[in-house]
């Protein structure tokens, strides 16, 4: 395969790593439990009985025998229309029906408790009007993993005074005047802390990875894309004009499949050498709570010498003796990831991303990125949280205070997890995962689930098509270290409850997924 460096810019080799063999044992195959097909079946009849009723009520909408208080696009004759007729009827008829389930406002920190405010509406969710009345309820939602989103304590007293001090916007891009002290300090602390040789920082975690793709691979490179990757990696890989293969998640055969074809064949009808290979896959899966099996991608990818850009957006952090993310969790060296990329939205309490990788790429990053070109700097405030709290994580506050976050995390997560499937619950993912998806499959249970534990004082997020699988709605619960035990078992006794009324606890059969 050809390395050289076409005007995208550089993606360095890693260097090999010292875990290879060793950390095959560390990443562990996970179970999932399949539903009864009663359960399947009775999902799919429900949607169809949803698209018949959809049908029927537009049918009435057209004959003018029945109101309906939507938006319709005018005078765009010879346009193409902003939405499909598949997305106007889904979003009309399915989930303007659970619509009250998600733009939930909250009123306070999003801690391990927050407060929810409640709203009515008059016209069967096409709209709604808040009140004053706010729901107390433990926090299940919120990607607060280590607890530092806090209204008070070191983290918050640090920002409060930078922000006396710096204000609390730059004003300006990082080109122009918009380069403080504090935003070199933070990407010092981001290489040390990722183990790489520089760092970048950005003011939007999508953009991260929306905005740098294209800056990294282009016209004549291929990209190795995980299904089941994130938005962001999706639309990125889109602009870079980069040639797009989807693997199957986490399956290395499917992986090694398209890493042989692309190596053998070329590139389509010249069949020259592909200019650059990048394999890109997530560290935690955010919709699956899956763990990417890291070493044996670092094996094909030195096998193929392809290169490799690693999302540890919900991982950096989170997993990870002291938080250093999945290549810490699998013993895998960083050198052999060329490209680490993150976020300071989940464990950091914060927002922003960042890429990790080594000199070269960061300069090439610096000169083109149209998120480092083109977009204000990161505020004061947010650089401040970010070094707060890393720097916590890292030790180098003095205090254990990181290393009981980490703990209080991985205690919480396995606990919530093993009582989950003790209970009955379909859950998807790794142990080490703080991410805990649980299947409800039928439509109607998503609502019904998400209102229910709203009344027994517990905010969750419900998730379904499009962003699952057809049949695979679920509920997803992010776990923190600020949970205690008596939140969490809490938590747990309200989920049986409901679960109970809804029928979810049902026996099912083990396959290895």
């Amino acid at each position: 395969m050809g390395k050289n460096e076409a005007s995208e810019g550089p993606v360095p080799n890693g260097t090999p790593g010292a875990a290879d063999s060793a950390a095959h044992s560390q990443y562990k195959q996970w179970t999932v439990k399949e539903p009864p097909m009663i359960t399947i079946m009775m999902t799919y009849f429900q949607y169809t009985m949803f698209a018949l009723i959809g049908y029927v009520e537009d049918w009435l909408a057209r004959m003018g025998w029945m109101k309906v208080p939507i938006a319709t696009e005018r005078g765009n004759k010879g346009f193409v229309p902003l939405y499909n007729d598949f997305e106007a009827f889904f979003m009309r008829h399915h989930y303007r029906r659970i619509r009250d389930c998600w733009d939930r406002p909250i009123c306070s920190e999003p801690g391990a408790e927050f407060d929810v405010l409640m709203r009515t509406s008059q016209d069967h969710n096409y709209s709604f009007n808040l009140t004053d009345e706010a729901v107390h309820c433990i926090n299940l939602g919120s990607y607060n993993y280590l607890g530092f989103a806090q209204n008070a304590g070191p983290c918050a007293d640090a920002v409060e005074e930078q922000t006396r001090v710096h204000g609390p916007g730059v004003c300006s891009t990082r080109h122009e005047l918009g380069t403080l002290a504090c935003h070199q300090e933070l990407e010092e602390l981001v290489a040390r802390y990722t183990g790489k040789e520089a760092a970048m920082i950005f003011g939007m975690g999508f953009a991260t990875n929306s905005m740098n793709m294209p800056v990294l691979v282009g016209k004549g490179c291929l990209i190795l894309s995980d299904r089941l990757n994130h938005t962001s990696l999706v639309l990125g890989s889109r602009l870079s004009g980069a040639r797009i293969e989807v693997y199957e998640h986490n399956n290395m055969k499917s992986l090694e499949a398209k890493l042989r074809k692309a190596i053998s064949g070329g590139q389509p009808r010249t069949h020259r050498p592909w200019k650059k290979i990048l394999i890109v896959m997530e560290g935690i899966y955010s919709m699956e709570g899956t763990i990417c099996n890291l070493p044996e991608i670092v094996r094909l990818k030195k096998k193929y010498k392809a290169y490799l850009y690693l999302d540890e957006a919900h991982s950096i952090g989170a997993i990870g003796k002291t938080g250093r993310g999945v290549t810490e969790l699998l013993k895998v060296n960083t050198d052999d990831v060329d490209i680490m990329m993150g976020t300071f939205t989940k464990s950091f309490g914060a927002s922003g991303g960042y890429i990790a990788a080594d000199k070269s790429v960061i300069q090439h990053l610096r000169a083109n990125s149209h998120s480092g070109v083109y977009a204000v700097s990161m505020s004061v405030p947010v650089v401040q949280q970010v070094l707060s709290s890393m720097r916590i994580i890292m030790g180098e506050d003095g205090t254990k205070e990181g290393e009981k976050r980490l703990m209080s995390l991985a205690e919480n997560t396995k606990y919530f997890r093993r009582r989950l499937q003790e209970m009955g619950f379909i859950i998807y993912g790794n142990e080490e995962s703080p991410v805990v998806p649980m299947l409800l499959y039928v439509p109607t249970v998503i609502g019904a689930f998400s209102r229910d534990c709203l009344k027994r004082g517990i905010g969750v997020v419900v998730v379904g098509f499009p962003a699952t699988p057809l049949i695979e709605s679920r509920a997803r619960f992010c776990l923190s270290a600020a949970h205690t035990r008596e939140h969490l078992d809490k938590t747990l006794e309200a989920i049986q409850q409901v679960g109970d009324n809804l029928l979810l606890t049902t026996y099912a059969k083990h396959t290895t997924h």
